[in-house]
């Protein structure tokens, strides 16, 4: 099958109301698009079915409890997971905070270590710099390979009894390179360690089974996925979320309060305070019914398609620099020698070419790369051949302003 016939079956354009003709849309890996599907399920838990969850005796909110709750079980069975291993948070950056404040927080001891790699987001960075600071703990790195993917053979070698957790991205936001994920899991259990994966940029494009994958903790992000923003997904193993302590204190995550003395709801509940971003939930079930029709399989080949086709057609462009692995999940990073990658998206801009400029909350990665910044493509359902021919033509354009 040729590029062009693998790259037309997904033309999912029309289902998405804020990309008009002509505008080629390539940053789906910041924020995706929302299909009408997902509009229309927003628009109809503020209009016709709203009330809160969990707390009213009337109908509606009954009736709404129990669309919030499928939300979860809808998530649960989308990711392979249980549903009271579930923790609905306002996205990945919360997610692993979360993890970090109530998990790593309160196991991890002066000396212990914590191993990450040189191409994470800075929302899987910080927060264990954070928890290392105020328990002693130490981080290491793992370094890239050649084609710049985690270098696994290398974390085999640094991994020690002190490692008590290990958090990787399963695909890289800036490289679009794809964690070979179980092995990782089996290399962190081997010395006695947990794994976290940041999943947001693999679960809107492949499938994701963390039971298969073995990982300890999974997050996402639900605006990556075609869903609305504010709404995201902690997934944990449901004998490691029973030892952790709340994230926040508040309504709907106790058992029983008294001045006394409080007890607290089981997970997920215990780590949801505050009335939730209801309809944020029903919008995230209905993106992941929009995904799963289209189906997974059918996305990631065509995504695989676009970036065969780009980083073709980039490679023949003299002073064009690509980034990442060959087989990179739904994302292009490049540069143009010589020119700012703003610049360069400045001019794109005007071409009606969307693409993502700067260091995509990677510094550590930039500066491995030997760049302050990068031009960044990626790919979701709604982009075809044109979009590529428009990237394309536009780079051409930046070529002849700086040439």
């Amino acid at each position: 099958m040729s590029v062009a016939t693998a790259a037309r079956p997904l033309d999912r354009v029309a289902d998405f109301p804020a990309i008009p003709d002509g505008w080629a849309y390539l940053d789906t890996a910041a924020t995706a698009q929302k299909p009408q599907a997902v509009i229309d399920a927003i628009t109809r838990g503020y209009d016709t079915t709203y009330a809160t969850v969990h707390r009213g005796v009337y109908q509606r909110s009954a009736d709404m409890t129990r669309a919030y709750e499928a939300a979860r079980r809808r998530v649960a069975d989308f990711i392979g997971g249980q549903v009271d291993e579930c923790v609905f948070v306002r996205g990945a950056t919360e997610g692993i905070n979360l993890v970090a404040q109530c998990w790593a927080g309160t196991q991890l001891k002066s000396g212990d270590r914590i191993l990450l790699s040189a191409l994470e987001h800075h929302s899987n960075i910080v927060p264990w710099q954070m928890v290392a600071d105020r328990v002693g703990a130490a981080i290491d790195v793992v370094p890239l390979t050649a084609d710049h993917r985690i270098d696994l053979d290398a974390m085999a070698a640094m991994l020690t009894p002190a490692h008590k957790l290990v958090a990787l991205a399963h695909v890289s936001n800036v490289l679009g390179s794809v964690l070979d994920a179980r092995r990782a899991a089996d290399l962190a259990h081997s010395v006695g360690a947990r794994l976290l994966l940041d999943g947001c940029q693999a679960v809107p494009r492949m499938r994701v089974d963390v039971g298969a994958l073995d990982c300890d903790f999974y997050v996402f992000s639900g605006h990556k996925l075609y869903g609305p923003t504010g709404i995201g997904v902690l997934w944990g193993k449901a004998d490691l979320l029973d030892t952790m302590p709340p994230y926040q204190g508040g309504g709907a995550m106790i058992d029983k309060v008294a001045f006394s003395g409080t007890t607290y709801a089981p997970p997920p509940a215990r780590f949801e305070a505050g009335t939730p971003h209801i309809v944020g939930a029903l919008g995230l079930h209905a993106a992941i019914n929009y995904v799963e029709g289209i189906g997974l399989d059918a996305i990631h080949a065509h995504e695989t398609a676009l970036v065969g086709a780009t980083r073709e057609a980039l490679g023949q462009l003299n002073s064009v620099r690509l980034f990442g692995p060959e087989d990179a999940a739904g994302i292009v990073s490049f540069e143009v020698e010589g020119v700012h990658p703003h610049d360069v998206g400045t001019i794109l801009d005007e071409a009606k070419v969307a693409i993502r400029a700067g260091h995509h909350c990677a510094q550590p990665l930039m500066e491995i790369l030997g760049v302050s910044a990068t031009a960044r493509a990626s790919f979701g359902v709604y982009n075809g051949l044109a979009d590529v021919e428009a990237l394309v033509r536009g780079l051409e354009r930046v070529r002849k302003i700086f040439g």
